[in-house]
């Protein structure tokens, strides 16, 4: 087997989340999505006294008391996703007293259940803990003293050896920059390590697993039985606390001399920006409660990090766009050409440092300071036309990529070229002389040792970690971003001006080019918004229509209602608008010959521009509602619409149709619907609110001062001749499973509350109350209509079952939500009641709210 290929991604391809086993600082229980045991740690029967062996395919209410069962579902109810974990602190998990810390998170088709009995239980609130430790953080001047306060934090908190925060770079390797660590234990500070130190698994595991300890790197494991799944699959441990550790990495912290260790990922912008890592000599467990509040820690620390490097980026480049503003307002002032570039030498190297700079155009240079030959200048630029066109190239090892470079490193071991024309490719070329760099490691990281492990072939983790010094040749300084983005932007207005000033004649194309790749990149930009906005009607427009031509009239009525707003801002007083015209408009535009049955008053409102979208839109639905269903639907229907100004200085508007045929509450909200009662509140900060009478329909609107003004004084009412314009019907929204009900929920969790509530009125309902205990409950029953109640069992404190004589009283039915599973006892008057288990799915929440409406409760 020695004779295979070993090379670093033999630890890359370790499955560190497949091995089937845990640490024994606590016991493992997956169960199935129906809440069947398929697999258990072996050690369970140290906790319950059990057969491993006949556990399985077991009821998990065989082992868990219900109590814990219905925590359990609570906990799984919340869950933001599969990438997520919850956790239960001093939880009496067995109901013997003994009180656990619980992590619960789903892993595939599987829900994991990991426990660690709580032998110590700590004094300190842990939200207040990661309160003052990040009030002392933020008080920290620059970085530096900001991540040295962040590991003696966490040493104080956690009580390790040694805490380190390393730092990765853009290759993966990490350095050591900040360190806190008990006396006579020596230093690792200023040390790197190279990236095999982590392989990409692991990597990509600190992302999505944020805290990890290591409690004891000499015990021994616990297996997962059985290992495989029916199907041969091992179980996925990605999110696990108590995952055991990869063979290869405790080797690794055994040559450290390590005991055990924790680590806190520090996560910026999704990637692994650095890593606390804590040591202790002596084997060593943290409680799940003292974990998470490091986890949070770690979090918060992410945050601001972030915001202190953002913000020194911001400076930087404030600073480079200052002297880019500079040099352009000198550039332009002149008849700028290529060849004139270069009498800014000092300019753009103030822009960007360099230790030479090269203007090479149209085949001849002109050098500053210290650079290659103007023939290897030309060989230079036949490599950079290869590495892309009108694209920034730079790299700090020029010779790795282009091999004659070898001959000039001292003039120049680092290049960034900015192409400033197209054909023949002319370059700005700023140049970094070799910067000898010695890099001090921890430890040789080539002195590695061949061996073999359960995946093969590997190499065996160095012994060594005392200080090793390598001397980098070939490098120059790196560019960094901010000198990047400012390589950018030279680019584009060097390109700006030369096209203004130089490319009348042999440059005409390469102008047009240029212009079009900017016209692009805006135009893109608008037509995204436009086609966004389109998309929105598509998709909340497609429920309301019962075929593909009326689908196609609803479309294109909202569409035209949108145009003609557009055609009313871009008028020559596109700045304000009559509120008359605006109606009139969308009235014309739809009804035609009835105009004149759509009678106006009131003063001469003149709305704002950022108004007329939203008012179109929503007299558009109002119009094309009244033609279909409404007043305007027959020959003897009117509208009329008034609006004044009231007391405080508002805007109210009254629609009300006459005449037409007898109107009833729709059976669900559509688009429409949703259009009317929401837009001006959601949009403008004003108020809707819809009368379903018998007699016709009564919209009443607020606008808030804020978005129009009064010119003139009130005009008498009038009526106003029709349009030329075609109208556009538009269709009734389609039935829903809940159609027209009110419903009530009572459940003490508001984040279960709103998940309910959020699928009820996707389903149909016309509202929905919540409530979060019986009292609460009581108020509503007595003061607001409701057809149908859903309600927990446990509401912490008490339990809803005194609920159900009130809403038997009332003639209402009701569901229960219970954690308990099927075996709840349901009180006296609720036995024809359902009861779905948590966590429950949108269909079946449905089916049993549809099914008890059916068969309302009698009165008693």
């Amino acid at each position: 087997m020695l004779d295979q290929k070993v090379d670093l991604t033999n630890c890359d391809r370790e499955p560190i989340q497949l091995l089937g086993q845990i640490q024994n600082f606590g016991f493992l229980i997956a169960v199935s999505m129906d809440w069947l045991i398929e697999r258990v740690s072996a050690n369970i029967g140290d906790y319950l006294k059990v057969d491993v062996e006949a556990l399985l395919g077991e009821p998990v209410v065989s082992v868990l008391p219900e109590a814990s069962i219905h925590a359990v579902r609570g906990r799984l109810q919340i869950l933001s996703s599969n990438d997520g974990t919850e956790r239960l602190f001093g939880f009496d998990l067995l109901e013997t007293g003994q009180p656990f810390d619980v992590a619960i998170h789903v892993s595939g088709n599987s829900i994991i259940i990991e426990a660690e009995a709580v032998t110590e239980r700590t004094t300190t609130n842990p939200g207040a803990l990661v309160k003052s430790m990040i009030s002392r953080v933020q008080k920290s001047g620059d970085l530096d003293a900001l991540y040295r306060e962040c590991v003696r934090q966490l040493r104080g908190i956690t009580g390790f050896d040694r805490v380190m925060l390393y730092r990765f770079s853009a290759s993966g390797a990490g350095t050591v920059i900040a360190e806190n660590a008990r006396s006579g234990i020596g230093a690792f500070l200023g040390l790197n390590y190279p990236a095999s130190d982590i392989p990409a698994q692991a990597r990509a595991l600190y992302i999505r697993n944020q805290t990890r300890i290591i409690a004891d790197v000499g015990a021994p494991t616990v297996a997962i039985v059985p290992e495989l799944d029916p199907h041969g699959r091992p179980l996925d441990l990605s999110l696990s606390v108590l995952r055991s550790v990869s063979p290869i990495h405790i080797e690794y912290l055994g040559n450290m001399g390590v005991s055990a260790s924790m680590s806190i990922s520090v996560v910026i912008d999704g990637k692994l920006w650095g890593l606390f890592a804590l040591h202790h000599y002596m084997p060593r467990h943290l409680g799940m409660e003292i974990r998470s509040a490091a986890e949070l820690f770690g979090q918060m620390v992410s945050l601001i990090i972030e915001g202190r490097l953002y913000k020194e980026q911001q400076r930087v480049e404030e600073v480079s766009r200052a002297l880019h503003d500079r040099f352009v307002s000198k550039i332009a002032a002149t008849s700028a050409t290529l060849e004139s570039i270069a009498d800014f030498a000092e300019e753009l190297r103030e822009i960007i440092p360099s230790d030479g700079f090269a203007v090479l155009a149209k085949g001849k240079a002109r050098c500053y300071g210290h650079c290659p030959t103007e023939d290897e200048l030309t060989g230079l630029a036949r490599f950079l036309n290869r590495a892309g066109s009108s694209r920034i190239y730079a790299t700090d090892e020029l010779s790795a990529f282009h091999p004659p470079a070898a001959d000039y490193i001292v003039r120049a071991a680092g290049v960034l070229a900015i192409p400033i024309s197209r054909s023949p490719r002319d370059y700005l070329l700023f140049f970094r002389r070799e910067m000898v760099q010695t890099v001090t490691w921890a430890g040789d990281p080539t002195t590695k040792e061949i061996g073999t492990g359960p995946n093969g072939v590997r190499l065996t983790p160095r012994k060594s970690f005392e200080a090793w010094k390598e001397t980098v040749y070939g490098r120059s300084q790196p560019w960094t971003d901010p000198e990047r983005k400012a390589a950018e932007a030279l680019r584009v207005s060097i390109l700006e001006v030369l096209l203004r000033f130089n490319e009348e004649s042999e440059r005409q194309q390469n102008l047009s080019t240029q212009r079009q790749e900017l016209l692009i990149a805006e135009l893109n930009h608008r037509v995204r918004n436009i086609l966004s906005l389109i998309r929105a009607l598509i998709v909340q427009s497609k429920p309301g229509a019962a075929s593909v031509d009326e689908f196609a009239k609803i479309i294109g009525g909202r569409i035209q209602a949108l145009a003609r707003a557009h055609d009313q801002i871009t008028s020559d007083q596109f700045s304000t608008t009559s509120l008359r015209d605006v109606v009139q408009t969308e009235v014309s535009a739809y009804i035609g010959s009835k105009a004149s049955r759509v009678r106006l008053e009131g003063p001469d409102i003149f709305v704002e521009a950022v108004t007329f979208s939203t008012l179109a839109l929503v007299f558009h639905e109002l119009v094309t509602n009244s033609a279909k269903y409404g007043a305007l639907s027959d020959s003897t229907g009117h509208v009329d619409v008034r609006w004044h100004i009231d007391e405080d200085e508002s805007c109210r508007i009254v629609w009300t149709e006459t005449g037409g045929p007898p109107v009833a509450p729709p059976s669900r909200r559509g688009f429409g619907s949703t259009i009317i009662e929401r837009s001006i509140p959601y949009d403008l900060g004003g108020e809707a609110r819809l009368d379903y009478r018998l007699v016709g329909l009564r919209a009443h609107f607020t606008l808030p001062q804020t978005v129009f003004h009064l010119d003139r004084p009130p005009t008498s009412a009038h009526e106003w001749e029709d349009k030329d314009t075609s109208p556009m019907p538009i269709a009734a929204a389609g039935p829903a499973s809940l159609q027209g009900l009110r419903g009530l929920i009572v459940e003490d969790n508001m984040i279960i509350s709103l998940d309910a509530e959020q699928l009820m009125l996707d389903s149909g309902m016309h509202g929905v109350f919540t409530a979060a205990s019986v009292a609460e409950a009581r108020k509503i029953i007595e003061s607001q209509p409701v057809d149908v109640a859903l309600l927990d069992v446990n509401l912490g404190s008490e339990t809803s079952f005194p609920l159900v004589g009130d809403l038997n009283a009332r003639g209402i039915p009701f569901v229960f939500v219970t954690g308990y599973g099927e075996r709840v006892e349901l009180p006296e008057g609720a036995e024809d009641a359902s009861a779905i288990k948590k966590p429950f799915a949108t269909d079946q929440l449905v089916q049993a709210i549809a099914e008890a409406v059916a068969r309302k409760p009698r009165r008693t």
